[in-house]
């Protein structure tokens, strides 16, 4: 069932949202595969430490976060990863790994790559490992009000340069 309280947020705020089912799934790239979304539009959320500060950092599946470009994008002394209890205290409504990337229903501030601005519709975990939301990119952007970075490279490319 996904979180009660995206979707509420969701009907609130007047998006056009679809749910889609999928096989259990726990890494971002096996739940786009299993939902039928491209990596490159399916946003995965990490909760990392900014200055100590929790926030969410939103990245296509593709992707990881490159933390020396996240640091300089943010102008931080230091940004660390979240522990998973920090996470479960920060998202109590979701199960671990599955939160969307909606910062405002949990007070926290919004990190997302630039590489998901070409896409028209965004995806993203609906707070469980069995269900995605796509909505318009523009409704996003409206709801969360991120602030845009280029602080994540794609996985493959990284694998690659290290072969």
């Amino acid at each position: 069932m996904p979180s009660a309280r995206l979707l509420e947020f969701l009907s609130e705020n007047h998006v056009d949202y679809r749910l889609v089912q999928h096989a259990n799934a726990y890494a971002a790239r096996d739940v786009a595969n299993r939902a039928g979304i491209s990596q490159a539009v399916f946003a995965k959320t990490v909760l990392v430490r900014i200055d100590d500060k929790p926030a969410m950092v939103v990245l296509p599946a593709d992707s990881r976060i490159d933390f020396a470009l996240l640091q300089a994008a943010t102008g931080a002394n230091e940004v660390t990863l979240c522990r998973q209890d920090e996470c479960e205290l920060s998202c109590p409504d979701c199960e671990p790994g599955a939160m969307p990337p909606l910062g405002p229903l949990y007070d926290l501030d919004v990190y997302v790559s630039g590489n998901l601005l070409r896409a028209d519709r965004i995806a993203f975990n609906a707070g469980t490992h069995t269900e995605v939301v796509t909505m318009p990119f523009v409704d996003f952007q409206r709801l969360v009000r991120p602030r845009v970075g280029f602080f994540s490279s794609r996985a493959v490319k990284a694998r690659q340069a290290r072969a």
